[in-house]
């Protein structure tokens, strides 16, 4: 058994664990690996997303929108473009830096990039469900609607995350 499959050795007890015995450079590779494929789910929604959003401006409904809902699609537009930018800057942040030796500086600005990504992918799913719904009817409870969503992305992207990290590791 490894390290982290028993219990430790320092009398701390059955079900602590002292975790992974790596170095900080092979921790790095582990975490990359990770973040990478973490961000591959996400890069793959925004672009299909955006590339969506690019078609729209070319319908001829696109003309019959309001100007409110003309702005809340280039808000809509532009917020998707920084969030493919945001997440596909850890790709660009490993090629730029690879064989550098700097991995796990790089791992941890990747991963503040995967963050901020996320914020902006809540802020673009919103601002879209918001002009699809103002599209789609007019009724007063689409900015409701909107928000309960919203309010489900936060609890399932960084409420249940969050409360795991605060329940689960060591003080």
């Amino acid at each position: 058994m490894t390290n982290s499959d028993s219990d430790t050795a320092d009398g701390n007890g059955p079900g602590r664990r002292r975790g992974r015995n790596e170095s900080e450079e092979e921790r790095a590779d582990r975490m990359w690996t990770e973040l990478i494929q973490e961000v591959r789910v996400a890069q793959m929604g925004v672009q299909i997303l955006f590339a969506f959003l690019l078609t729209v401006v070319f319908t001829p409904k696109y003309d019959d929108l309001s100007d409110t809902d003309q702005t809340i699609y280039l808000v809509t537009v532009v917020l998707g473009a920084v969030t493919t930018g945001a997440l596909i800057g850890p790709v660009s942040l490993h090629r730029i830096v690879s064989g550098r030796r700097v991995k796990p500086q790089a791992v941890r600005w990747a991963s503040r990039l995967t963050l901020l990504g996320l914020v902006l992918l809540l802020a673009t799913m919103a601002a879209s469900l918001l002009l699809i719904l103002r599209v789609a009817t007019d009724d007063g409870f689409v900015p409701y609607l909107v928000a309960g969503v919203v309010l489900w992305y936060l609890l399932c992207w960084f409420g249940i995350p969050l409360w795991t990290r605060y329940r689960y590791t060591s003080r």
